[in-house]
């Protein structure tokens, strides 16, 4: 085994190495039985090699992260930071770490930080960037076709922090970030986020009005969209889309479903002047 010294040996360059590896290489090696392991596995290699000059101790070490791994990529590489310091720890002091520690380390973390990670930046950075680069389209600025390449350089840059932020912190990263409510606060903000700008998108891009109305005698026709307007603008256009987002909370997200009964529901009110 390796000689117990108190010397770090993991650098920054090996801390970027690993997660350059892991940010090209996350969702290539996919295979039913292993996922992401075959990734994980060569992002820590060099390192591992740097820790491990016994070729027993290295090929041990290579196998322990060649088993099941799945997580989200972005937030999910300071799992490889926590595992440099495990790794470099071991190398250390082999009788204080074990290698069965480190894969039940690895597979309790991979479920919840896959959860952060997907509601952070899929389903909240993703969309915001996007919606930004298309409403700059939208506008004729060209500025939105280069926009939309801030969701990679963002998701690139988050990455590298959170893999070098799990080396600081080692073993007791993800203990400490929820512990001190960080990530839920910053759920929360993007959430909020997130709600502001499908709403300002919502009303700025799809338009709802009604034709309905009637006639007194001696009057002028009265409008029911002028109603409306005068209790609140837009109203049609909010119940159209709270009526969608119950539906799709009821009954799951059949955009097919959806969108075919808009298009018959215009038809429809359509040819009777009603919208």
């Amino acid at each position: 085994m390796a000689e117990n010294t108190n010397e770090r040996k993991i650098t920054n360059k090996d801390i970027f190495q690993a997660y350059n590896k892991w940010y090209w290489l996350c969702e290539v090696s996919h295979c039913y039985d292993r996922l992401q392991s075959l990734s994980f596995c060569a992002s820590q290699q060099n390192a591992l090699r740097k820790l491990y000059p016994n070729d027993d101790d290295y090929q041990e070490a290579l196998q322990r992260h060649l088993q099941f791994f799945n997580t989200e990529g972005t937030i999910g590489s300071v799992i490889h930071g926590i595992t440099l310091s495990l790794e470099e720890e071991k190398s250390m002091n082999p009788d204080d770490i074990s290698g069965e520690m480190i894969i039940a380390l690895k597979t309790g973390l991979m479920g919840p930080i896959a959860g952060i990670g997907d509601t952070l930046i899929w389903g909240t950075l993703k969309p915001i960037c996007l919606a930004l680069a298309t409403t700059m389209a939208l506008s004729n600025n060209l500025i939105g076709a280069f926009f939309v390449l801030l969701f990679p350089l963002a998701g690139y840059f988050i990455g590298l922090y959170m893999c070098k932020l799990g080396y600081s912190l080692g073993r007791n990263a993800i203990g400490k970030l929820i512990q001190s409510g960080l990530m839920n606060r910053i759920i929360d903000a993007c959430s909020i986020l997130g709600l502001m700008m499908m709403g300002a998108l919502s009303a700025s891009y799809v338009s709802l009005t009604t034709t309905a109305g009637f006639k007194l005698e001696n009057s002028d026709p009265i409008l029911l969209q002028n109603i409306l307007d005068g209790i609140m603008p837009g109203l049609l256009l909010f119940a159209l889309i709270a009526g969608i987002y119950f539906y799709m909370k009821k009954k799951g997200t059949k955009y097919g479903g959806i969108l075919l009964g808009i298009i018959i529901a215009s038809i429809v009110l359509a040819f009777f002047d009603i919208v």
